[in-house]
């Protein structure tokens, strides 16, 4: 960070990035919000956009201007319910900074993470989570792939199984969900229809 020397946001939120003056993108922040002189950013280069050029083309001093923090897809530390987070692909950025800042902070409520993609190595930080659950009691972790242990392929139709089998009740949970638009309407039906208010499920659309 240089204008300001630092940004203060909350872990979940994003920046928005002008390439033109009615051109933007968003980005989810990756970083947590007790490294604020210094933020990271993840993105998906592969459709080959005008984000993903800019990202390619992007060198060490360069200068990136932005507007953010933005977003509410953040969690209430005030609510102590136990959370279910659902990640399509490059999704799992906003939800990844959101658990980073539960374990720094030491907040160790129960969390359970459903993250979906099309091929293994879309699953960029599995390694991670796998480690979390070692260290991590509360946490579990729950990898899906494409034509994996579910049949369905289509994200929407396999995490909305997964996320059915996680919940048997959804008395004092709250849901996290990031991705495409498809997947968010499929976990919100899953979940309201087993009595969970449409408020309680917090969501952010990728796509």
């Amino acid at each position: 960070m240089e204008d300001p020397p630092e940004l203060e946001f909350e872990a979940g939120q994003w920046i928005s990035i002008p390439f033109g003056p009615k051109t933007v993108r968003a980005y989810s922040i990756a970083s947590t919000p007790d490294s604020p002189d210094l933020i990271t950013l993840v993105a998906d280069v592969e459709p080959g956009g005008l984000g993903s050029a800019w990202f390619r083309r992007l060198r060490p001093g360069m200068t990136a201007r932005f507007k953010g923090p933005l977003g509410g897809f953040v969690l209430d530390r005030s609510d102590h319910r136990h959370v279910v987070f659902v990640a399509e692909e490059i999704g799992i950025v906003p939800i990844r900074a959101i658990l980073r800042n539960l374990e720094t902070t030491g907040d160790s409520r129960p969390a359970q993470l459903a993250y979906w993609a099309g091929r293994p190595a879309g699953l960029i930080y599995d390694a991670e989570f796998r480690a979390r659950t070692l260290t991590v009691p509360t946490f579990a972790y729950h990898p899906l792939v494409a034509g994996g242990d579910l049949a369905e392929t289509a994200a929407p139709a396999a995490l909305g199984v997964l996320v059915d089998r996680l919940t048997p009740s959804v008395e004092d949970l709250v849901a996290y969900v990031a991705g495409g638009e498809q997947t968010i309407h499929r976990i919100r039906e899953v979940l309201v229809a087993k009595g969970l208010p449409r408020r309680a499920v917090k969501w952010e659309r990728f796509w």
